[in-house]
């Protein structure tokens, strides 16, 4: 039998569970820890996390932003020397353009400085509700759900939700996870759903919250 689900204990849990382990952080957050938490830097650091995993992104991100953690010194750099800094990331060439682009219309439109709001965010090409809700998190303390493939499944798989897509989990999340919880979900279920409750074979005999998971979908575990 399978106890009620509740956010606040299950969150809770897994808080505990990844305080005891040398897991590392999501990726977006280790990057605002390091230093790199303005919008700009948090917007360039999730189009490069983009199908790629976060020990690739991470020091890939951290490497562009040491040389131009500005729009405007991201200008001075260009696209070739922006593609050679992220050449580790997937789809280097066309993020490199992206993130020039975006750095430009910063200096033009904003003054150097984007402002706080989803709409321009997502007017950018290469943003989606993604990137741009995890940013405005993690920069701005907007509370707004980031669904990356490891909230989808996880939270799928509690049977909290059930949508086939990240945007329509985004969307169910939004209905039901308590607003104090929005920012933090993402960077408690990266590093779970990556070691714990993972694609295949999960965690199962070793996961802190097995009796509030109605494990939907999970045909083997370990």
């Amino acid at each position: 039998m399978k106890k009620p689900f509740s956010f606040g204990v299950v969150l809770r849990r897994i808080r505990e569970h990844l305080r005891t382990t040398t897991l590392a952080d999501a990726a977006m957050f280790e990057l605002a820890e390091r230093g790199h938490g303005s919008l700009f830097e948090q917007l360039v650091g999730c189009i490069i996390s983009i199908r790629t995993r976060d020990e690739v992104s991470l020091p890939v991100a951290l490497a562009l932003l040491e040389r131009a953690p500005t729009p405007a010194a991201m200008v001075k750099l260009g696209a070739a020397r922006i593609d050679r800094l992220i050449r580790a990331s997937s789809f280097h060439t066309a993020k490199a353009h992206q993130i020039l682009a975006i750095a430009r219309r910063t200096v033009d439109e904003f003054d150097g400085k984007l402002p706080c709001d989803a709409e321009v965010l997502m007017s950018f090409k290469g943003v989606g509700p993604k990137c741009a809700n995890l940013a405005l998190g993690v920069a701005c303390g907007q509370a707004r759900i980031g669904v990356d493939i490891h909230v989808h499944r996880v939270t799928n798989r509690w049977g909290v939700v059930r949508a086939p897509t990240p945007e329509q989990t985004m969307v169910q999340l939004e209905r039901v996870l308590p607003k104090r919880y929005w920012i933090e979900i993402n960077r408690l279920l990266v590093p779970f759903g990556k070691h714990v409750c993972t694609g295949r074979l999960p965690k199962c005999s070793t996961c802190p919250v097995l009796e509030y998971c109605r494990q939907v979908g999970v045909a083997a575990h370990r």
